[in-house]
């Protein structure tokens, strides 16, 4: 028995954010002193590193539950399945629901038990909750769901990923400019009838030396916002644990498959840094000797940022939706799932299509 996706759902926000929104931040470094570099500079260097052009932000009426029913809505419609036929219920995400122009973080009830209730869902045991992981949350939802799967427990279970990152950064650290706001769902369902399902999966947790890595942290600006806690990150430091430690994951995670290199077709991983993507995968396969193929990991993380959790299943919505012209995925291909962030965590799933 496999678990196999047989429906996804994405949602995009609507509000555009261009880099020429940050032109009139008044950005700090790590000890509150202003940055000499004009905005300009510091944009056009984001742009280089991160290859962030354009991200999205939620508009101010909406909450990440509200994102995470609109991609469950999309996910379930797209499976034809009855939702009360779902046993599960699985909502990753970081920090609840932020209201515009809030700190403060709403998460009781759980953002999953806020899906169930807005899908009008009356079977009481579909089991709804939420799960933090950091960024690769989605991942490890999807991860327990074919746990339930293959156990017996579940048939059907519908994982979300939603985050609205643009509510916890520190509009002085120029660090927030990564940040972005989306959500996307699949439904999973067992799977007896053919070979199409998840084949590999591997997940770990570094917090030795790591945990600190991302952090939730004080303003860069001394003088103002005291008190109020945002999302920071040492970049350095993740940039050099993902480049160590991703790709040796990736790797265990497609031996443990029976697939070789050869045969994979995509590598979906978690939109963080355009520039660390394509290190990770390149490292990824120098450890198999083999040069890395031309297009085989796509990118949207230009126009859209880093949404978290919701970065994946946003892009892999819409390659079967065919909203990228130069990335398919047919019956049969082969796809590597990876994700990195916060905790430090890595996790990666092999799945075939």
């Amino acid at each position: 028995m496999t678990s196999k996706i047989i429906g996804v759902g994405n949602y995009i926000p609507s509000e555009t954010i261009t880099n020429l929104f940050f032109d009139k931040h008044i950005f700090f470094n790590e000890l509150g002193i202003t940055l000499k570099e004009d905005n300009a500079l510091i944009t056009s260097k984001l742009k280089k590193i991160t290859g962030i052009e354009e991200r999205r932000y939620a508009s101010s009426d909406q909450t990440t539950s509200d994102l995470g029913v609109i991609a469950a809505q999309k996910a379930i419609e797209n499976s034809g399945i009855d939702p009360e036929t779902l046993d599960y219920i699985i909502f990753a995400h970081n920090f609840g629901d932020v209201a515009h122009n809030s700190v403060q973080s709403d998460a009781v009830p759980s953002l999953a038990s806020r899906v169930k209730h807005a899908l009008q869902i009356k079977n009481n045991f579909c089991v709804a909750y939420d799960l933090l992981f950091g960024c690769p949350g989605w991942i490890e939802g999807v991860i327990q769901a074919n746990a339930f799967i293959k156990s017996g427990i579940a048939k059907r279970c519908l994982v979300i990923g939603a985050e609205t990152l643009s509510r916890v950064v520190d509009i002085h650290d120029r660090d927030s400019m990564i940040y972005a706001d989306g959500a996307g769902a699949v439904v999973l369902e067992a799977n007896e009838n053919d070979c199409s399902g998840i084949k590999s999966h591997l997940s770990a947790s570094f917090t030795l030396n790591e945990k600190d890595f991302l952090y939730f942290g004080k303003s860069y600006n001394n003088e103002g916002c005291k008190g109020i806690k945002y999302i920071k990150m040492d970049g350095r430091k993740i940039y050099e644990f993902a480049l160590l430690n991703v790709p040796v994951a990736m790797k265990k995670c497609l031996d443990e498959s029976g697939y070789t290199i050869n045969q994979l077709n995509k590598i979906i991983i978690h939109q963080a840094n355009e520039k660390m993507d394509e290190a990770i995968v390149n490292r990824f396969y120098e450890l198999y000797d083999t040069p890395t193929p031309p297009d085989i990991m796509p990118m949207v993380i230009s126009k859209l940022g880093n949404s978290s959790v919701a970065t994946i299943p946003t892009l892999l919505t819409m390659i079967l939706n065919d909203e990228l012209e130069s990335h398919k995925i047919e019956k049969g291909d082969v796809v590597l799932f990876a994700s990195v962030g916060a905790g430090m965590n890595i996790n990666a799933i092999v799945y075939k299509f």
